[in-house]
């Protein structure tokens, strides 16, 4: 497998052939100045925070991710199962989230999901080995190798914030479809998650707060 680029390091080079593509990530990339690259740290922890990150806002996820870490400490797929669906709703999972957990607490711990050796597969393996756990789709498999693995052509379908970003950028009176914006991505390429980025990057901008 080739060397990837480390998102984490300088991708001015990058994000210049980005811009010379889009006039959106061009007016984008002019506001922030530079991408703020989301970093996470991976294994079950980073996909656990993910999973209970899925659409809910910003605030609502942080303080759910803060009771847990208060309640377990360290992260794991025995902690998790020790507290069980009750438990986790308790600290305030949605019942199906508290599902996907347990789903995705038992497969690590069977080791039919090994998620350190996920950097050894393409982007597409990897994401579909993310994806035969219940509860992981696309996006879930898209934020996961973005923030955790520092992947650069992932692309996470569906997002609202990026939307909406997209949408100012472009001049647009509201957030653009997601299957435009899906489908314009793919012109992005092999940068499309640094694209992603970028355009995260713009939306705390236009929020008035800092990127996390």
């Amino acid at each position: 497998m080739e060397k990837r680029l480390n998102v984490f390091a300088d991708v001015s080079r990058e994000c210049a052939q980005l811009v010379a593509r889009d006039a959106a990530l061009k007016t984008a990339l002019k506001a922030i100045r530079r991408p703020h690259i989301r970093r996470r740290p991976g294994g079950f922890e980073g996909l656990f925070r993910i999973i209970v990150e899925q659409q809910v806002s910003v605030p609502s996820a942080q303080a759910i991710w803060g009771r847990c870490r208060s309640a377990f400490g360290e992260i794991s797929p025995e902690a998790a199962l020790a507290a069980g669906e009750a438990g986790l709703k308790g600290l305030g999972l949605s019942s199906p989230k508290a599902r996907y957990i347990i789903a995705l607490a038992e497969t690590v711990a069977a080791g039919t999901l090994d998620l350190g050796g996920l950097a050894a597969k393409d982007d597409e393996a990897a994401s579909a080995a993310l994806q035969q756990v219940k509860g992981i789709g696309p996006w879930t498999a898209a934020i996961y190798l973005l923030f955790c693995e520092g992947r650069l052509d992932i692309w996470p379908p569906g997002d609202v914030a990026l939307q909406a970003a997209y949408g100012a950028a472009a001049g647009l009176p509201g957030k653009i479809e997601a299957r435009r914006l899906d489908a314009a991505a793919l012109a992005w390429a092999p940068w499309r998650g640094l694209a992603a980025h970028v355009l995260w990057t713009y939306y705390a901008h236009l929020r008035g707060r800092r990127p996390i």
